[in-house]
């Protein structure tokens, strides 16, 4: 069974994440109906990471399995226009080795978080940013942050529903940078706990109003402890970027 792997950009608003869920839309229901109707039977979409109800992605990977070879370009085109109306969108679909996978072949994941730091509510950018009313000092936010840069327990910013092992994570990087009203966050690690993102964003934010020090969070995360926690940002901010493997840049 010939293996495509898919790149994907999506709008998370109307999904309740990447994952099938009994209650409601997801990515990967969308994706598997219009790949079954392409196909002529049913697939797996299998992705580089899951996405929490209304967090967005500019390169999400998945692949795909299928009982026939096609030609990437058409089946790229045939999914995208199979997917209409969704805010889903298939970048690049490429044929990949068998003991390629998504998840499991993935050596490393991006995220970015945005912030509209601005007084005025949001129009275009309406559930594709958080809006922080008061203005941020950055470079207070980015100097905390290289605190959870590296390894270290993460329990204080881990979703008490999360299934990973061990709240032990390494954290390659961690910047804030500022772009006119938008404060980006990015950040990279092999793989992330749940909600870990937004939480590590929910408190630097707490710092960039003056609400919390540089000396707060490094508390926090040696408490070990959700319930010292600051904030847990919304998702709508958040938007997984990409996926690295082996013989990738």
């Amino acid at each position: 069974m010939p293996r495509y792997a898919l790149t994907l950009e999506f709008d998370g608003g109307p999904f309740m994440g990447l994952q099938r869920q009994s209650h409601g839309p997801s990515v990967q229901q969308a994706v598997e109906e219009a790949a079954q109707s392409v196909v002529g039977h049913p697939v797996i979409l299998h992705a580089a990471g899951r996405t929490d109800t209304g967090v967005h992605a500019l390169g999400m990977r998945a692949h795909i399995d299928v009982e026939r070879a096609f030609d990437p370009f058409r089946l790229s085109e045939a999914l995208n226009a199979r997917l209409k109306p969704d805010p889903i969108a298939v970048l690049d679909c490429r044929i990949v080795p068998d003991d390629w996978h998504a998840r499991f072949s993935c050596l490393g994941r991006a995220y970015e978080y945005r912030i509209a730091n601005r007084r005025a509510p949001l129009t275009l950018d309406a559930g594709r940013a958080w809006r922080i009313a008061r203005p941020l000092d950055t470079a207070a936010m980015h100097e905390a942050a290289q605190e959870l840069v590296g390894n270290h327990d993460f329990t204080t910013f881990r979703s008490v529903h999360c299934q990973a092992a061990s709240p032990v994570k390494t954290l390659d990087r961690l910047d804030v940078r500022r772009e006119g009203d938008t404060v980006i966050i990015e950040t990279a690690a092999r793989s992330f706990l749940h909600h870990q993102v937004r939480s590590m964003v929910g408190c630097l934010g707490l710092i960039g109003q003056g609400h919390w020090t540089r000396a707060d969070l490094v508390a926090a995360l040696h408490a070990r402890d959700r319930q010292k926690l600051g904030h847990n940002a919304p998702p709508e901010g958040l938007y997984f970027v990409k996926a690295v493997y082996p013989g990738e840049n």
